[in-house]
Formats: structure tokens, sequence, C-alpha cells
């Protein structure tokens, strides 16, 4: 384990992007030192300090948290939160327990925001306490800033590596993780033309005929509706054949299984006077 003054990356250059450092005091089940292990892989946070924890195995926690080996190497042990705390210039602490003294108390999101800027200053800490009894007043005392998840009265007490979990998100959209562009899709087409979109209503309309849908109801209108339905889907090309051959298909299996048409669209059919189905 490394020391706080001197945990750096694996070829020992500090993150040129600075994240928290996540600090769990006395945690007690490996499971949720492995799940915010894997909460903080997720959301890019870099450093972890454990303050006398009751229990710690690495080979464990790797094997609850998959892939997680780099991380876990860095954790780093600490006697007490004083210890865990020394090097940061702030540090917000995640609790939901009413406190008699009146402390600095902000919601997640506006507590990320704030701690970002003071990123640019120094280490700061994100502060998890014991799963059954919190942080003591002493340990309070240290930590600048209190944040507390807005939850249900009636049942406001989370679990550690889900409180964790959503300062982590927070913390990370607020570093510009939310700007971060979603994954393309694997296979892009351009828009389907207008002579394809043509040709899917034109199928479309033959097999709306077939299995007599249109019954009582003017065909023209139905149609139109029918576009407006596509025309919103914005499809592209490869989408308005797939969609076509739904179409086409209908009026093939009708043919295989023998089953007369029950109506073949006319050449043309008198305007209505309005629109819709």
């Amino acid at each position: 384990m490394t020391s706080p003054s001197s945990a750096r990356d694996d070829a020992g250059r500090r993150s040129p992007d600075p994240s928290p450092i996540l600090v769990l005091v006395n945690p007690q089940d490996i499971v949720n030192i492995a799940s915010a292990v894997r909460i903080a892989k997720n959301f890019g946070i870099e450093r972890m300090r454990l303050v006398d924890p009751e229990v710690f195995d690495p080979w464990r926690i790797e094997g609850i948290a998959h892939n997680t080996a780099d991380f876990v190497a860095r954790i780093e042990i600490l006697p007490s939160l004083q210890a865990a705390l020394a090097d940061c210039v702030s540090a917000y602490v995640l609790t939901g327990r009413e406190r008699a003294a009146k402390r600095r108390t902000l919601r997640p999101h506006e507590a990320a925001a704030e701690l970002v800027r003071e990123l640019a200053q120094g280490p700061v800490a994100i502060v998890a306490g014991r799963e059954d009894s919190g942080l003591t007043n002493a340990e309070l005392d240290l930590c600048r800033t209190v944040v507390t998840i807005a939850t249900d009265p009636r049942h406001p007490s989370l679990n550690l590596a889900q409180a964790v979990a959503i300062m982590a998100y927070e913390t990370w959209n607020a570093r510009g993780g939310e700007a971060l562009p979603l994954k393309p899709p694997r296979n892009v087409a351009p828009p389907a033309t207008s002579e394809q979109l043509e040709t899917l209503f034109a199928d479309w309309h033959r097999a709306l005929w077939a299995i007599d849908f249109f019954k009582t109801r003017r065909s023209e209108n139905v149609m139109r509706s029918f576009r407006e339905i596509v025309f919103r889907a914005e499809l592209d090309g490869r989408e308005s054949s797939l969609v076509r051959a739904m179409g086409i298909e209908v009026a093939r299996y009708l043919q295989r299984v023998g089953a007369p048409f029950a109506g073949t669209p006319p050449d043309a059919e008198p305007a209505s006077r309005g629109d819709g189905a």
C-alpha cells in the first residue's frame, strides 16, 4: 500500500484529470469495500483510502469487483480519519443522520460542483462512515461539508455503496463525464430516400388490402396516417428496407399457405374530404 503523499498511477505519474479521493471509515463488510471499488472505477475515481478496515483481502475484493486489480493495488490503509485527510484541502462527508450541531449541508449535485472547483487547489476527499453507525462527531468535525441525499423520510437509510455511487456519479458529471459522447450505432446508414419510402408505402398498401384491413375505412386516409407515423420515425435506409420487407412478407405468406387475398388496391379511389383514419 502507498502513503497518502505518494499515490500515483502505475507509470509513476499523477493523473492529468484530478479526481477526488474516496475514504471509507472502518468498513466492516468486504462486499461494501468491493462495491465501492467498482463504483470508483465506474466514475473515474483513482484513489481510495480505508481507515482501519475490519477486513481487507485484495484477492476477495477482486473476485467481487472484477478487473479492478490495478485499483486495489493502490488502496491506502490509514489508522485514522485524521491521517487519511492530512493532505486534503477539503472533505465532503456522506451522512443521512440528523445532528444536533449546525453543519454546512449540501445536496450531492451542488456538492459535486463545488468539490470539482476545489480539486484545482489540491486533494479533496469524499468520506463515507461505518455501515452501522456512520461517523462520530469528532470525525465529522474533520470534514468541512456534510452531503445529504434526499430520500423518503419514512425510509431514509441508504446502503454504503448506494450513497457512494450517487456522489461518485454526480462528481463524474461535474468533471465533464456527462459530456462524453454516446457510443454510435454499429451500423450507420443514410436516411431513407423518398423513393425507398414510396416503395415501402406501396407494398404495405397492397399488404393491408390483402388481409382486408381497411374494411369500411377509407384506405387513403389510413395510408396518410401511416405515412405520418413513418415520417416521424425518421427511418434510415436499412430500417426502411426492413419495414418494407415486413409488408412484402404478409402477401408472400398468404401465397404460401394458399389463402386468397381479401382484396387488391383499386387503380384510383375517390378523393377524401378530410384527413385522418
